[in-house]
């Protein structure tokens, strides 16, 4: 077996398992996993994103923008029910999902990336009503969609106000992590 190179196309490192037959890695030259390489709930996770980003932008409502995203390619990879909860889940409690994180924001809500927001109310939603979905999960989950979507820091702000709901909206969860000693909420 050869020494991992990088590919021509910026495809990231592959390895060679004999002639004209490269394994490629699953992450990207930025280290976000490749989409090929994304479970159907992280996709769900990026085509809500995407739709609540249209809804806090363009104030667009939630059926027409449910409309545009199915038709977006790699839908059909996506966990759809998921989607679906996220998406209209999260434009249904938006007043509630605010009213949860604006406490830990050291900012007007109005000054916060509409990105990031999104992917606050993707978290809180998820803590609140997704209870098969492990909190570290879903903490992780929103980290990665802030680092990949986000601005430069915006995947720390995330963190910390998630981090900061968790022991709340998940606290017998949380609790058993720290008591198990699998780090801090």
């Amino acid at each position: 077996m050869s020494a991992p190179d990088d590919t021509p196309d910026g495809g990231g490192p592959t390895r060679s398992t004999g002639p004209n037959r490269p394994i490629r890695s699953k992450l990207t030259s930025t280290g976000a996993r490749k989409a090929s390489a994304k479970a159907p709930r992280s996709r769900a996770r990026e085509f809500a994103l995407q739709a609540l980003y249209q809804h806090i932008v363009g104030r667009n409502d939630a059926a027409s923008i449910d409309a545009f995203t199915r038709d977006l390619s790699g839908f059909h990879k996506a966990d759809a029910v998921h989607y679906d909860a996220l998406l209209h889940g999260s434009i249904e409690h938006a007043a509630a999902l605010d009213a949860l994180i604006v406490p830990l924001l050291d900012r007007k809500l109005e000054e916060i990336s509409p990105i990031e927001r999104a992917v606050m109310w993707i978290g809180v939603y998820e803590f609140q009503n997704c209870l098969d979905v492990p909190w570290r999960v879903v903490l992780n989950e929103c980290i990665e969609l802030a680092k990949e979507f986000g601005g430069t820091d915006g995947h720390k702000y995330v963190n910390a106000v998630l981090n900061g709901l968790a022991p709340q909206l998940r606290a017998a969860e949380v609790e058993a992590d720290r008591a198990q000693g699998k780090g801090r909420a």
